[in-house]
């Protein structure tokens, strides 16, 4: 079957069009990563400020981290795992599914799962993890204020009195 010439413009002129709608998604993607990692350095002081105020907490009420001993382990481990929506990402999501997946079979007790993202609560899902909520990941920087605000309200209200409760949570983190 041979195409004619104006059947190959047609198709090299589409070829044309994806490369361009191709270019403008990766411009759009570059420029919103730029403003989650301002956002994110942004706050690097905030979140060191908040970690040396929680440490003289635990450190004044003589508090550890750890089960104190003579009592048993938490029997419920709470974990928000923030993970993404999108394709595209490398292995974003696999890394930090394993590392997640990987720790809390470490841990005793029942873990709970609170999910950010599409594909990283597939992925957790399928490891058998019990996932008590699923969030899509915030579409911009002004709403993650709001998803964090409904997650600690979600996983708060979850947690019991009687129990020993721990909260873990696990993201990427660029390195240098």
């Amino acid at each position: 079957m041979s195409d004619t010439t104006a059947s190959l413009s047609r198709k090299i002129n589409s070829a044309k069009d994806l490369q361009s709608v191709v270019r403008t998604m990766k411009a759009l993607a570059a420029s919103s990563i730029g403003q989650y990692e301002k956002s994110v350095s942004a706050l690097a002081d905030y979140t060191r400020t908040v970690e040396l105020g929680l440490g003289a907490c635990f450190r004044e009420k003589n508090l550890s981290a750890a089960a104190p001993s003579g009592k048993p382990a938490s029997s419920t481990i709470n974990a928000i795992v923030f993970g993404s929506d999108q394709g595209l990402v490398g292995q974003f999501n696999d890394i930090i599914a394993d590392y997640t997946i990987q720790t809390l079979a470490a841990l005793p007790g029942k873990p709970q799962v609170w999910a950010v993202g599409e594909r990283i609560h597939a992925r957790l899902e399928e490891a058998g993890l019990q996932i008590v909520a699923q969030y899509p990941v915030p579409s911009s920087v002004n709403a993650i204020t709001a998803l964090i605000g409904k997650i600690q309200l979600d996983s708060a209200a979850q947690q019991t009195a009687a129990e020993d409760n721990r909260v873990l949570v696990f993201y990427n983190r660029q390195q240098s």
